[in-house]
């Protein structure tokens, strides 16, 4: 592990997931794809969740229908699936445990964005909805020309958005997909949750079970410049 390579250091620019990271959504999507499997006569197979963990939706939605045998409903497979994990979100919208507090924190020393393998209006709904929009600077999410995770493309283009090279950049990430994405774009990364074995435990410079651990909000904290209310002050406010 190098959490040294994060802990004495200050990003020039944070970049953070949405699903799983700054949102509880996962369950969600997990909920979506089980719903539809089973709307269309279908159940999981074995692995098919960790499999699917932080796929853009529409390759979910292909890994679906892989995974059942019917590769011709990959698209309305897809459509079901966006449509659902929608309804589930705008019903039981709820951030992941010190997020928030995160989020608040690095605004104060840094630039901030988000890269997302959801469609922009998602990610946004959610951000709104936790009323953290205000924080971002961009949110960056998969188009005709930047590809979704693993491919580093939505974490390079969120550093370039934020005005900084990518190794000057962190990255917060949840997901196999994302790690990679970020790990590939060249950024420094957090990695959330329950520490994996192997190869994507290398790849994030530090591992914490939970954003609102003491460590990580400490971190944060110690990055936000003094605030001096006299004339001429500089520096990240609270946006």
């Amino acid at each position: 592990m190098t959490a040294h390579r994060i802990l004495s250091w200050t990003p020039a620019a944070v970049v953070f997931d949405c699903d799983g990271t700054l949102m509880d959504t996962e369950r969600h999507w997990v909920d979506a794809r089980d719903e539809v499997l089973h709307a269309y006569g279908y159940a999981p197979a074995p692995g098919f969740s960790e499999q699917a963990r932080g796929l853009h939706y529409t390759a979910c939605g292909r890994l679906m229908a892989d995974s059942v045998g019917r590769p011709e409903l990959a698209d309305e497979l897809t459509a079901a699936l966006l449509e659902r994990f929608r309804s589930l979100v705008a019903a039981h919208p709820t951030t992941m445990p010190g997020a928030p507090e995160l989020v608040r924190s690095a605004a104060q020393f840094a630039p901030l964005a988000v890269a997302s393998n959801c469609p922009l209006e998602v990610v946004e709904d959610c951000l709104d909805v936790a009323g953290l929009r205000r924080f971002f600077d961009h949110v960056v999410v998969p188009d005709t020309t930047t590809r979704p995770k693993p491919h580093p493309d939505v974490y390079l283009t969120a550093a370039r958005l934020c005005g900084v090279e990518p190794d000057r950049a962190l990255a917060v990430e949840d997901s196999q997909c994302g790690i990679e994405a970020a790990a590939a774009a060249g950024l420094r990364v957090i990695g959330v949750g329950p520490r994996p074995s192997g190869p994507l435990n290398a790849e994030a410079d530090w591992w914490v079970e939970s954003l609102d651990e003491p460590a990580v909000q400490g971190w944060a904290g110690a990055r936000i410049p003094a605030q001096d209310s006299g004339p001429g002050s500089t520096g990240h406010g609270t946006r």
